[in-house]
């Protein structure tokens, strides 16, 4: 069993997940359309290298979340599904007051069997105390 398969089975709960984030030339940003990701949500807080940023400072992570597939840096997670945000909310990541989370680091680690498995990790940030 290789270490996607057993972190696919521990990935029990649901995040709302917004990628690709692009600038709008107005300061802000757009994002791909959301979907619903398979995920495990672990709120700890850990210091990380900031990946976003020419400088590598050492940040606080609020959360990590292990998932099954490669997530964007600046790309937007929330805990819950899609049924759970309002239409406003639903369009863009920026509409919602509490609990949406920036990745400022996304780690992909191969597994030692060398059968293209990869442990999956991104760490996150509240969003409203950063800029992407």
């Amino acid at each position: 069993m290789g270490i996607e398969n057993l972190i696919a089975r521990r990935c029990t709960q649901t995040a709302v997940y917004w990628g690709n984030p692009q600038p709008d030339g107005y300061g802000g940003y757009t994002f791909d359309d959301p979907v619903e990701i398979n995920c495990r949500w672990e709120d700890v807080t850990v210091m990380i290298a900031d990946q976003t940023g020419a400088s590598k400072e050492e940040i606080e992570a609020r959360s990590v979340v292990y998932v099954t597939e490669d997530l964007d840096i600046g790309g937007m997670l929330y805990l819950g599904t899609l049924d759970d945000l309002t239409s406003t909310e639903e369009a863009s990541p920026i509409n919602i007051e509490r609990g949406v989370y920036v990745i400022r680091r996304f780690g992909k680690i191969p597994s030692l069997s060398g059968d293209n498995n990869y442990l999956r990790k991104a760490y996150l940030t509240q969003w409203r105390t950063w800029n992407i």
